[in-house]
């Protein structure tokens, strides 16, 4: 692990994109230690403008927006952080087996991941969290996880592909070795970079998921998204009626987590990637 944040703190992208993350997760941690606003709280009038006592006014309950965005900015963290890693943990090991075995087994595997790529994702994110009777944050990560992971596998399957012949597989195999093990100590080590970077990728594109079911109403309820802030902003013409802030700190918290993942990623790939270190 040492080695990894060594390695990688060599790209100027990924020190940027890994600042401006840790800048967020350090509002997250601090603010609440610093202000004990209750974020789903009435603490005012409706859309009172930017204060001493409110640093981004009130929203159309009357709640602290700054509170709210802190609330909302961490559970949309922990929304993609879950579903990244339900996404990441289905994609590893249906793209493992399927690369690994090949025949009929990467037929399946491979036909469902494409009938899942085929169907647009967005449209059965929506179908299933209409379905979902539970909406807490946890439910909602895991919906997203479920509808995001075929990329991942594909992806997988392509270099495990490449990676099942190779001199040190083969070995391993007329040993006698179990295919678990094999997949594990001999082909997982070679793409745990690209896996990492799969994972980063899934996180941002949870938030975005999460912000999208959010502004239709099908997000998490009884909680703080930045989502479901901007669904009751839009809902009461917060932009029609020009309170900006009641949806654009939304929207800047969103491209900047967005942007640093991307950032990071970005910089791993330039890291890891010989051909575009080359």
């Amino acid at each position: 692990m040492g080695y990894f944040f060594k390695t990688a703190f060599k790209s100027g992208k990924f020190c940027f994109g890994f600042a401006v993350l840790s800048a967020i997760l350090l509002l997250i941690i601090i603010y609440p230690l610093v202000n004990h606003t209750d974020p789903l709280q009435m603490s005012g009038m409706m859309f009172e403008n930017p204060s001493a006592d409110h640093i981004l006014g009130t929203d159309n309950f009357g709640r602290d927006v700054m509170a709210e965005l802190v609330a909302g900015t961490k559970t949309s963290l922990l929304i993609g952080f879950f579903a990244g890693l339900v996404a990441t943990i289905i994609g590893l090991i249906v793209g493992l087996i399927a690369g690994y075995t090949g025949g009929v087994f990467d037929n399946i595997l491979s036909s469902l991941t494409n009938i899942f790529i085929v169907i647009p994702s967005f449209i059965i994110l929506v179908l299933v969290s209409i379905s979902v009777s539970t909406r807490n944050f946890m439910a909602t990560a895991i919906v997203i996880g479920f509808t995001s992971w075929p990329w991942t596998a594909r992806s997988v399957r392509a270099q495990t592909t490449s990676l099942r012949n190779r001199d040190h597989v083969n070995l391993s195999k007329l040993s006698g070795h179990s295919m678990p093990r094999i997949i594990v100590k001999d082909i997982l080590p070679y793409i745990a970079s690209y896996v990492v970077m799969a994972f980063i990728l899934q996180v941002a594109s949870g938030i975005l998921a999460e912000a999208s079911i959010s502004m239709l109403g099908l997000g998490p309820r009884n909680v703080a998204t930045l989502g479901l802030m901007m669904f009751w902003a839009t809902t009461f013409n917060a932009v029609l009626n020009g309170n900006w802030w009641a949806f654009f700190p939304m929207v800047i918290m969103i491209t900047l987590i967005t942007f640093s993942l991307n950032l990071i990623n970005s910089g791993l790939d330039q890291i890891f990637n010989p051909q575009i270190r080359s």
